[in-house]
């Protein structure tokens, strides 16, 4: 019995050795594992931070490329503004443009009409001058002819006043007279015409009348 009480406390002892050997052994495997476990979770902790920081810094960078990108949308607009105001301006001007050419040919159309109206009247008042000056002169050969004639009848009518005076005073005489009376008896004259009465005269004598003084020889 003396024995059994030792034997059972050295087996027991052996057995709380064996288990605090057991549990040192699997307390240091878990201190491994958890050392193990803290190292990679530090790794991956910095990794993470590491990935953070560089994530950070790419939404920084983006950050600033949508700054810059906003920024330049906003130039880009305000241009687009711009080129549509200034679009706008032209295109009015354009209009306007339109209108004024449009107003110019309507004046050319005017114009043409107008200088064709004129070219017309000028045409018509060349040929009226073109007659008017072939009438003045025929006028004028007619005026020149007509104080030809009048010269030559002037003279006519001189050669006849003195040729009348000169019967006159023969049938003022007596014998004259007589001794023309005489010559009828013995040559009586033909029958008296027109043409024997314009006979010697130099003058031509028309049936409406007209009369033209025929230039002596």
């Amino acid at each position: 019995m003396k024995l059994f009480l030792p034997l059972t406390l050295a087996l027991a002892c052996i057995a709380l050795i064996i288990s605090l050997v057991m549990v040192k052994q699997g307390d240091n495997a878990q201190h491994d594992t958890d050392v193990s476990s803290t190292a990679d979770f530090s790794n991956r902790l910095t990794s993470a931070q590491s990935l953070i920081a560089l994530r950070e810094e790419t939404i920084l960078t983006f950050s600033n490329s949508l700054n810059d990108s906003q920024s330049a949308s906003l130039a880009c607009s305000n241009q687009l503004l711009a080129a549509q105001s200034t679009i706008a301006l032209g295109t009015e001007q354009i209009t306007n443009l339109n209108q004024q050419v449009a107003e110019v040919k309507s004046e050319n159309q005017k114009f043409d009409r107008r200088i064709m109206d004129l070219t017309n009247q000028i045409a018509g008042l060349t040929k009226q001058i073109a007659l008017t000056e072939a009438s003045l002169a025929q006028t004028n050969k007619d005026l020149v002819q007509a104080g030809k004639d009048y010269v030559l009848l002037e003279n006519r009518f001189r050669i006849d006043v003195a040729e009348r005076t000169v019967m006159e005073r023969k049938f003022d005489n007596l014998l004259e007279l007589q001794a023309q009376i005489k010559k009828l008896k013995k040559n009586p004259a033909g029958a008296i015409s027109e043409d024997s009465i314009y006979a010697g005269l130099n003058v031509e004598v028309k049936s409406n009348g007209w009369c033209h003084v025929i230039t002596p020889n």
